[in-house]
């Protein structure tokens, strides 16, 4: 993965996280969670996982009490094939 490319992710991960923000505490990061598994392709989840595996990663701390919440991608590709 580029370097402008986790650039990119970060900053979107982080957006997501500032909207979120203005939700009650209880729904944020599962806004957060809800919002990039919705919306973001398989690639780009992998790619995030890869960049949350990293110290001082750029994300914002919502974002990584979400993490545990949004699909890795190669669970849903294990689903789809046992399905």
């Amino acid at each position: 993965m580029s370097h402008d490319t986790k650039t990119k992710l970060v900053y979107m991960a982080n957006q997501i996280a500032t909207f979120f923000k203005s939700q009650p505490e209880s729904e944020a990061a599962p806004g957060v969670a809800n919002h990039i598994n919705k919306f973001w392709e398989q690639r780009m989840r992998r790619q995030l996982f890869e960049i949350l595996e990293t110290e001082e990663n750029g994300l914002d701390a919502l974002v990584l009490r979400a993490a545990p919440m949004i699909r890795k991608p190669e669970a849903e590709a294990s689903q789809v094939r046992n399905a």
